[in-house]
């Protein structure tokens, strides 16, 4: 193998520039030619793909984001779309493709490897949902983004007597919601892999305020509902004031952590040195701080689970 490519799909998160960066010098420093295709499959189709030097990831490893840019293409969710960017990477004499990005992305690489091209994944998404990895990029960096923005809001929270609810990111997981809710001592967390009653939560939030509790934090994973609505059900069941702060989008961005720069880094890696070794159609990941790969359809075909004992002792310790 003597040239392969990069991409990023799906939505962004801090850390995708440190994989793309490290899986273009890894690239170079195996003697390869690398070739960045910019906005996703949606790139690739259209033949966006510039081939990438040393300078062209210099000072991008601390920037969130993607400098390859990401988009979601419903075109290469079918076979023509799919042949038409095989052709491109045939064109471009790209004999191996290094795919970051969340399932959706793992979906069209796993296509690319039906059609007999070599492809390789990396779990870039901050939802921290990708079976097979303990930890997925740029999951710590929005984790420690929400984490400062509970710290900040429990200070007005407390200033105005006020329950919050706080609603974060994390689409069908509640990994977000979970670690940061732990980490930022919540007093519930709702998440779309748990079951909770409205009666739990007004029982617990009573309580605090009989014992003398003046505030309290609520925070919402974005697959149980509209965090509004969780609000305003709070107040009618318990008559506290109570707010609600929607993060969105300010998840996604921020310089990444040291945590996500060396998980993007040896992740990207590890991703060059496998197809050089002629390996396909597998998912990189880390597990017990080992790289790992497992063949990306087993790792679609298996849902995501949530740490229950995280969950449980989140509970206990918010009584």
């Amino acid at each position: 193998m003597k040239r392969i490519g990069v991409l990023t799909s799906g939505g962004d998160s801090p850390g995708m520039n440190a994989a793309v960066r490290a899986v273009v010098r890894e690239a170079i420093y195996q003697e390869l030619e690398v070739y960045g295709i910019f906005h996703g499959y949606s790139g690739l189709i259209s033949g966006h793909i510039e081939k990438m030097e040393l300078g062209s990831v210099g000072d991008i490893i601390h920037r969130g984001g993607t400098m390859l840019y990401s988009a979601r293409c419903e075109e290469f969710k079918t076979l023509e779309g799919q042949k038409k960017g095989v052709e491109q990477l045939k064109k471009f004499g790209i004999e191996g493709l290094v795919v970051i990005g969340g399932d959706g992305s793992y979906r069209g690489a796993q296509k690319l490897t039906e059609h007999g091209f070599p492809t390789i994944t990396l779990p870039g998404t901050i939802d921290n949902d990708i079976p097979g990895t303990d930890f997925t990029i740029g999951f710590d960096t929005a984790l420690n983004t929400v984490i400062d923005a509970i710290d900040k809001i429990r200070d007005t929270a407390t200033s105005h007597e006020r329950t919050y609810v706080i609603e974060v990111m994390g689409r069908n997981a509640g990994d977000i919601a979970l670690w940061s809710g732990l980490a930022g001592g919540a007093e519930s967390i709702l998440i779309p892999e748990e079951d909770f009653q409205m009666d739990h939560i007004v029982k617990r939030l009573t309580r605090g305020h009989d014992r003398g509790k003046k505030h309290s934090i609520i925070v919402v994973a974005e697959g149980v509902g509209s965090g509004v609505d969780i609000a305003a059900q709070v107040q009618e069941a318990t008559g506290y004031e109570t707010r609600v702060t929607v993060l969105g989008h300010i998840q996604r961005g921020g310089s990444p952590t040291a945590f996500d720069r060396v998980l993007a880094s040896r992740l990207g890696a590890k991703a060059v040195r496998m197809l050089i070794t002629g390996e396909k159609g597998k998912a990189v990941g880390i597990q017990k701080n080992e790289l790992v790969a497992h063949k990306i359809d087993e790792v679609l075909s298996q849902r995501h689970k949530i740490d229950n004992d995280m969950y449980q002792l989140s509970k206990e310790l918010s009584i």
